[in-house]
């Protein structure tokens, strides 16, 4: 999945975090109901109290186009006082609107900052995408034991790509200590997950441990 694609994906599920403020479990309420004049209402009051997950999904009601007035750069401005007050998908967000360079000017040094401040915070995602840009070398020297690093605590938090990911790099030996056993382990994780070719490999892969090789 391409930035842009993975921005998109980020933006349709934002507003699921909106419960966890003060204003937003009224902001929240009237999204629901698509009441957007109202959802936006409440998110403008809190936004302008420093609510920074108000902040947020005023953003993204901005940028999605449900919003009474679509202005991108108020929309930009909102999502980067949100992610300087620390809210990781906010930081995810504007991590990716770098990456593609989609509002912004493209820079994928600003992108990996982003994404490392989000990754910081436990955020998913984030822990992915800054470990792509380790292992691509993307916006930062290219580093295989940190991108391994990032993708092990990604897969961690149920990153399937990242469970798979990391699953190779312990079989092959790429930025860890070769590892078949905990190759096994990833690979299996993400074959719960659904993925059959890591199914496929976490059986050869025991396959290989039980004969010794």
């Amino acid at each position: 999945m391409g930035p842009w694609a993975r921005w998109m994906a980020a933006t349709a599920l934002s507003v699921l975090f909106s419960w966890a403020s003060a204003a937003g479990d009224d902001g929240w309420g009237a999204y629901q109901r698509q009441d957007y004049a109202t959802a936006q209402r409440l998110f403008q009051g809190g936004a302008e109290r420093g609510d920074r997950l108000a902040q947020f999904n005023l953003a993204m009601m901005m940028m999605r186009g449900e919003a009474t007035e679509v202005n991108p750069r108020i929309a930009l401005s909102w999502l980067a006082s949100a992610a300087e007050l620390g809210l990781p998908q906010a930081q995810y967000n504007l991590a990716l609107l770098y990456e593609s360079g989609y509002m912004v000017p493209r820079s994928q040094a600003v992108a990996c900052e982003w994404f490392r401040r989000a990754a910081s915070q436990g955020h998913a995602a984030a822990q992915e995408s800054l470990a792509t840009q380790y292992y691509l070398g993307r916006g930062i020297e290219q580093d295989s034991a940190q991108a391994a690093l990032w993708y092990e605590r990604a897969a961690d938090n149920g990153e399937l790509a990242s469970q798979y990911i990391i699953a190779s790099m312990y079989e092959h030996g790429d930025g860890v200590e070769r590892d078949l056993r905990r190759a096994v382990h990833w690979y299996v994780q993400a074959a719960r997950q659904g993925d059959p070719v890591a199914r496929v490999k976490a059986m050869d892969l025991n396959k290989r441990i039980l004969a010794g090789r």
